[in-house]
């Protein structure tokens, strides 16, 4: 409930004082999630966390005040000052984990729980997502798409050498919120779609991998045994996530390029098209590692009995969306 009182605080909010209420109230609801399992990787991620968004929140409370004491305005929309701007754009990158403030995400995601990490994956990325939209034309361009490109470059290198999944998953969202953070500017609807999508993708993975007690590559090869029907439909998700043209994930993708396009912004267009590629690498090795029949060398994990467990139908039917929703997109062109 805290967490979805801080969040509609914030995205329904104004006047910085409340937006900056909301995402305190958020972060102090999630840290006990984080915590739960009282596992010291639990504590220090939770700690890790309370510690990046307290500095975050410190400075989008300085950045409000320098901009009301200089304009004499706490409307959000209303944030002229320059140096305002440019902390504003800080704030909200450390909030979101951008590059280079990402450090801290990818240990805090490893360090809680599948349901937890769906959260902070999700959920938690909204309110700042929610800031960035009426703020958009006072922040920094340059800055802005210098973390964007530094984002995708970064979440898709970082993730090739991962075995556990939800670093994986972390990196993944970094290179995300590149692809959100850098059309920003131009076409802040887009910026929405793609977080609705990637909100849409990354929960039904999270979902999943909780159903197959997934947490690592080599559990993964081991898995299919247990619901071979959604280790099928959890590659194509993954695939979906990875931007591959007939699924979900190709949409956002396919429009941010566009707009790019539209801007005279080939060359940023061409270099982000190149480094999703890095990740692309790193879903195709989860989606083999998710539908191989037999692992490539030994293993010390125990085959598991196929069981006739039924899956969830909210996971059925977020992984249905999130590889069958490419047909929608003339109705989604209209409206962006």
């Amino acid at each position: 409930m805290s967490l979805l009182l801080g969040t509609t605080i914030t995205v329904s909010s104004n006047h910085w004082m409340m937006a900056w209420t909301g995402l305190e109230i958020n972060t102090l609801a999630i840290i006990p999630l984080i915590s739960k399992s009282h596992h010291p990787r639990a504590i220090e991620a939770a700690t890790k966390y309370f510690l990046t968004q307290a500095a975050a929140s410190t400075l989008l409370l300085f950045s409000s005040m320098t901009n009301a004491w200089f304009t004499g305005q706490w409307d959000i929309t209303q944030l002229t000052h320059p140096t305002s701007c440019l902390l504003l754009t800080t704030a909200v990158s450390i909030k979101l984990g951008l590059t280079p403030f990402h450090f801290g995400f990818p240990e805090v995601l490893q360090g809680s729980s599948m349901t937890t990490g769906l959260l902070l994956a999700t959920l938690m990325k909204f309110p700042p997502t929610a800031l960035l939209i009426p703020t958009s034309p006072s922040l920094n361009p340059t800055l802005l798409t210098t973390m964007a490109i530094a984002s995708a470059a970064l979440g898709g290198w970082m993730g090739l050498n991962q075995t556990q999944i939800r670093k994986v998953l972390a990196f993944s969202s970094i290179s995300h919120l590149g692809w959100m953070t850098i059309i920003l500017l131009y076409n802040p609807k887009l910026t929405l779609l793609t977080f609705y999508l990637y909100c849409l993708m990354t929960s039904a993975i999270f979902l999943a991998l909780n159903t197959t007690k997934i947490t690592n590559l080599a559990t993964m090869m081991t898995a299919w045994t247990k619901i071979p029907p959604l280790t099928t439909t959890l590659m194509l998700a993954l695939l979906s996530l990875a931007g591959l043209p007939p699924l979900t994930g190709f949409l956002p993708k396919w429009l941010i390029i566009q707009e790019l396009t539209k801007q005279e912004m080939t060359p940023v267009a061409t270099t982000i098209a190149l480094l999703s590629l890095l990740g692309l690498f790193f879903y195709l090795r989860l989606a083999y590692c998710a539908t191989i029949t037999l692992p490539p060398n030994s293993s010390n994990h125990m085959k598991h009995w196929q069981t006739n467990k039924s899956v969830h139908i909210l996971i059925t039917t977020l992984i249905s969306l999130s590889i069958l929703l490419l047909p929608l997109s003339p109705m989604i062109f209209t409206t962006t």
